[in-house]
């Protein structure tokens, strides 16, 4: 590995950056405040990324993205990490799982969120299925030209922004008790399908999601995405990166909140000098970038086997759950840097404290993350 950056990399972060700081960031008290982002909002974030020449980087050229290598990609969702979840949806990431559509699909769904003029949403969670997919209930049968589709989603991120949603449903089983898990492009509005509002969650506000439910929706064959009941092999193939990015935004936003700690123990003066300098303090510090710089490094390794074409499964699991495990460690500790300050919401200390929460949940809990890398270790030696 090349632990130097080219210079299209570092053109990557400074752009990125500089667009957070400037154009998001600023937003972030009133996204807060109120819950949501104005959908006018987010239509000029969306135009501000088009004009950036951002829009859909982690979409192969060939497809009309950016095609960035999965290093470079990871660098960019490193920096948007740096800001508010409900801000940085409008940057323009569709799911590259539509990579897989044949061409009339990647016509109708993928080209329109390359543009920016679509947004996608992944439908997996049910409420009784959350790590254990194969146990979902949410179900499609076959009824001549047609899917019909009945069941429950929830926890579906940004689904109250999204044009369509990828759904995985169950299709049949195939023996043992599995069950054949398939993947439909489900239009909104579509008859039979409605978009609810889902939980109040205490970490990023704003960044909303939704249960869908589906009550005999109708939806042709020619809207199954790759083969009936290869759902997972499709998730497997085109997904597995996603873990990444929830490790790469940890990265960005713990580096955030300690930018802020290291300004405020520098400056903030107790007993005639200031805080940084006592030991319990200074130790914090020294702490919390050996964490981040792990976990980047951890993070971007991830990357790079990918683009090796190395299996980099064990990898992006030991990324995701150091990283995410490491911003709830790193903010908490900047809140106790900022003492009673760090609770105040005059700072956005205790948001991202509050944020970090969810990131040991989604996209594969942290015992998850454990479990995939024990195996890892133990089927080699036949365990």
């Amino acid at each position: 590995m090349d632990f130097g950056l080219s210079h299209e990399q570092l053109l990557v972060v400074d752009t990125v950056r500089g667009f957070v700081e400037r154009e998001l960031q600023p937003l972030e008290r009133e996204v807060e405040r109120s819950g949501h982002v104005a959908p006018e909002v987010g239509r000029e974030i969306q135009r501000k990324v088009r004009d950036l020449g951002f829009t859909a980087p982690n979409i192969p050229e060939e497809f009309g993205g950016g095609g960035l290598d999965h290093l470079t990609f990871t660098l960019l969702e490193r920096e948007l990490g740096r800001a508010a979840m409900a801000l940085t949806v409008f940057w323009g990431r569709p799911s590259n799982i539509l990579c897989a559509g044949t061409a009339e699909q990647r016509e109708r769904w993928l080209l329109p969120c390359v543009r920016g003029e679509k947004v996608d949403a992944l439908a997996m969670t049910e409420p009784d299925a959350g790590s254990d997919l194969r146990g979902m209930s949410c179900s499609a049968r076959r009824d001549g030209g047609d899917w019909v589709i009945n069941g429950t989603k929830h926890f579906i991120s940004h689904a109250d922004v999204a044009d369509f949603v990828i759904l995985f449903a169950a299709t049949g089983e195939e023996g043992a008790g599995r069950k054949r898990i398939s993947c439909l492009l489900v239009d909104r509005g579509t008859k039979g399908f409605e978009i609810r509002p889902g939980y109040n969650s205490v970490s990023h506000r704003g960044y909303h999601n939704a249960t869908l439910t589906f009550d005999d929706c109708r939806v042709p064959a020619d809207q199954m995405l790759g083969e009936e009941g290869r759902g997972f092999d499709l998730a497997n193939t085109w997904l597995h990166a996603t873990r990444l990015t929830v490790a790469a935004m940890c990265v960005g936003r713990a580096r955030r909140a300690f930018d802020l700690a290291l300004s405020y123990a520098a400056q903030r003066k107790q007993f005639g000098q200031p805080i940084g300098r006592f030991q319990g303090t200074g130790f914090k510090l020294a702490d919390m970038i050996t964490e981040i710089d792990a976990a980047d490094w951890l993070t971007l390794s991830a990357a790079w086997r990918i683009d090796q074409g190395q299996d980099a499964n064990r990898a992006i699991s030991q990324a995701k759950l150091f990283a995410s495990e490491m911003l709830g460690r790193v903010t908490d500790a900047a809140l106790q840097i900022h003492g009673g300050m760090g609770l105040m919401d005059d700072l956005p200390i205790e948001r991202f404290w509050r944020d970090a929460r969810v990131e040991r949940i989604w996209d594969g809990t942290s015992e998850i993350q454990r479990h995939i890398i024990a195996r890892d270790l133990l089927r080699p030696l036949g365990a």
